[in-house]
C-alpha cells in the first residue's frame, strides 16, 4: 500500500467553507495519467493537482477535473503554492519571492508576496489569445437566454492564457442568474468548438466590492458549475480590456454567490488594449482538510 500526503483548500475564500475547493497530492511523482484521473474522480472537486519533480522549473503541477488534464488553471495554481508554503517546501521567510511551475501549457511565474501578517500569491498567466468568434443566435440559446441577453459592443468569443475559454457577455445579473445550460444542445455544439468551457459573465458585481460576477459551467463527470475560475477570469479580464469595456486594467471579479460559495479576488492587466503583455491574478487558500490517501499500487 502507498501513502500520498493531501490537502484540500478553499481557494479566493474570505472564510472556510467558501470559495472554490481544491484538492492536492503533495508528491504525486509515482502516479500515472490513469491513476490521477481515478484520484480526481473520487475527489469530485472541479480540481485536483498534482504535483511532480519538475527538470526546468521548481515545480510541476498536473491539473485534473473529474474528466480530463486542464492544462493551465487559476485556482489549483493558487492552492498548489499555499498547500507547497503549508508543508514547508517553500521558504517565505524573505518576501516577495518567486517560484516558477511547468505547467502543461507552459512555464509560469508566480510571486508570493507580503500581505498585512500573512501573504498572497499572484499567478502570471500567458499572454492572451484572441481566437474564434461565434455568432450570439448559436450561443444564448444554449444557456436559456436569448440575444436580447447579449452585450451588442462585443463579440461571444475564444479567449486563451493558457486555457481556452469562450467568453459570453450577459447584459446583466438578472440575466445572469437565469441562466441554465441545456445539456445535450451545448454538448453537441461544443464537439465543434476551440474552447474547454463556457464562462458567462456581466460588468457588475453581486456587491459594492465587485466590478464583474460570473458563471462557469461544465459537464458531467465535472461539476455542472464551478464556484470561482480563477484562468476563465484571466481570460474574462483581457477579453474586457481588450474590448474596451472597461476603463481601469483592475478588477475585483466575484463568482460562486449563488452556489453558496462566494468567491473574490483580483486580477490586473499589463499592457495595451491591443498588445496585453500579462494577466495577472491575486488570491488566497484556507486549509480545511489535512490527510493520507491509501492506494493499492
Amino acid at each position: 500500500m502507498k501513502k500520498f500526503k493531501f490537502m484540500q483548500v478553499d481557494v479566493f475564500a474570505k472564510k472556510a467553507l467558501e470559495g472554490n475547493p481544491c484538492a492536492v497530492l503533495l508528491d504525486a511523482d509515482e502516479l500515472d495519467e490513469t491513476q490521477m484521473l481515478a484520484i480526481a474522480r473520487e475527489m469530485n472537486l472541479s480540481e485536483t493537482v498534482f504535483i511532480k519533480k519538475s527538470q526546468t522549473c521548481d515545480f510541476r503541477p498536473y491539473y485534473f477535473t473529474p474528466r480530463e488534464e486542464i492544462p493551465l488553471a487559476g485556482h489549483p495554481t493558487i492552492a498548489t503554492i499555499h498547500c507547497l508554503i503549508e508543508s514547508g517546501l517553500i521558504d517565505i521567510s524573505q518576501l516577495p519571492h518567486t517560484v516558477s511551475l511547468e505547467l502543461s501549457a507552459g512555464k509560469i511565474r508566480v510571486d508570493i508576496e507580503k500581505m498585512g501578517d500573512s501573504f498572497r500569491i499572484v499567478m502570471y498567466q500567458l499572454k492572451p489569445q484572441f481566437m474564434r468568434t461565434y455568432d450570439e443566435e448559436q450561443i444564448y440559446p444554449l444557456f436559456g437566454l436569448s440575444t436580447a441577453d447579449a452585450v451588442a459592443v462585443a463579440p461571444v468569443q475564444t479567449v486563451s492564457t493558457g486555457t481556452p475559454m469562450l467568453m459570453i457577455p450577459v447584459a446583466s445579473l438578472v440575466a445572469l442568474k437565469r441562466a441554465q445550460m441545456d445539456v445535450s444542445a451545448y454538448v453537441e455544439f461544443k464537439e465543434k468548438g476551440d474552447f474547454f468551457s463556457p464562462h458567462l459573465f456581466c460588468i457588475e458585481g453581486i456587491d459594492a466590492e465587485g466590478d464583474t460576477f460570473a458563471r462557469h459551467f461544465g459537464i458531467p463527470p465535472d461539476t455542472l458549475e464551478d464556484p470561482f475560475t480563477g484562468s476563465a477570469s484571466g481570460c474574462m479580464i483581457a477579453y474586457l480590456w481588450h474590448h474596451g469595456l472597461i476603463q481601469t486594467p483592475k478588477i475585483v471579479a466575484q463568482q460562486g454567490h449563488w452556489m453558496q460559495r462566494p468567491g473574490q479576488t483580483e486580477l490586473e492587466i499589463v499592457g495595451t488594449r491591443d498588445n496585453i503583455e500579462e494577466v495577472k491574478l491575486y488570491g488566497t487558500a484556507i486549509t480545511v482538510i489535512e490527510g493520507t490517501l491509501l492506494l493499492h499500487i
